[in-house]
This record gives C-alpha cells, sequence and structure tokens, in this order.
C-alpha cells in the first residue's frame, strides 16, 4: 500500500470513527485508490464472519458502500465544491460465500466526475448507479459479489 492509499485509509477510518461507526468497526482499508477506481479491503476476521463462518452480508454491503462511497467524496472533495453524498438502494447478487479477505471494487471514476459536473451545473439532485465488484484474492480470481447502488448527489450550496 502507498502513501496515497494509507491517507485515504486514515481519513476514511477517522471520517467512519465519527460519522459512521458501523464502517469504522469492520476496518476498512483502502489498497488502491485513483481518480478512476479504488479498492477497498474488509478483513475476514471472526467479527466480521456469520453463523457459518463467512463473511456476513451485512459487512458485505458495509464494503460496498465504503468503495463507492470513498471514491465519490474524494472526487467531490476534488471538485472544490460542497456537494452532499447518500445511497438511495442497493442490490446485491452472491455467487460464492466470502471466505477470505474481500476486497471491493468500483472503477467508475470517470463517470462520478461527469455526475459531480451535473450536479453543479444544475444545482439539482442527481442519481447514477454504482457498481462493486467483490473479490476474494485467496479463494478464486472471479467476483464473489456484485453490487448496484444508486449514490445521489445534491448541491448543498
Amino acid at each position: 500500500m502507498g502513501k496515497r492509499e494509507d491517507a485515504t485509509t486514515k481519513w476514511m477510518r477517522n471520517f467512519a470513527k465519527e460519522k459512521i461507526p458501523m464502517l469504522y468497526y469492520v476496518e476498512p482499508s483502502v489498497v488502491k485508490i485513483s481518480e478512476k477506481e479504488v479498492h477497498v479491503k474488509i478483513p475476514f476476521k471472526d467479527k466480521n464472519k456469520n453463523h457459518l463462518g463467512s463473511m456476513y452480508f451485512g459487512v458485505m454491503c458495509v464494503g460496498a458502500d465504503a468503495s463507492g462511497g470513498v471514491l465519490a467524496m474524494k472526487l467531490i472533495e476534488d471538485s472544490g465544491r460542497n456537494i452532499s453524498l447518500i445511497f438511495k438502494d442497493l442490490k446485491a447478487e452472491f455467487f460464492k460465500r466470502t471466505e477470505g479477505d474481500a476486497i471491493f471494487v468500483c472503477k467508475q471514476g470517470d463517470e462520478i466526475k461527469e455526475l459531480i459536473k451535473k450536479t453543479i451545473e444544475t444545482g439539482e439532485r442527481q442519481n447514477m448507479p454504482l457498481h462493486v465488484d467483490v473479490f476474494v484474492p485467496s479463494q478464486q480470481e472471479d467476483p464473489v459479489a456484485h453490487f448496484v447502488l444508486t449514490l445521489s448527489l445534491k448541491l448543498k450550496e
């Protein structure tokens, strides 16, 4: 993990500790971030497991939220504008039990930037589907789950 990822992990955890304790509890870390994509890791620990020994689906929802959210928040910060962010809904598909550290990947940075631009130009709330794939490198190459969250942005100024 590079300096940028370490700094983003620290920022995300501080934000979570203050604003979203559940996110803080699952111990996310940013393993890769750019303007185009983010990879957030949720560790496979006892506190993140269900009664069958795989990752609890609620923890996986938190991971999907974290990956899409941190990418959007960083791009909003880069815009220099005061824009609120919320997820309006969530759809999930689980392909295989998650039995290892999970990596949540969102690659829609360019689309998020366009949504931010449209939010600023119109002054109206804007929405878009945000796709997050979940990988467990120790388990398999293919995604173990896929999430679609509706990202909703609104200019606060």
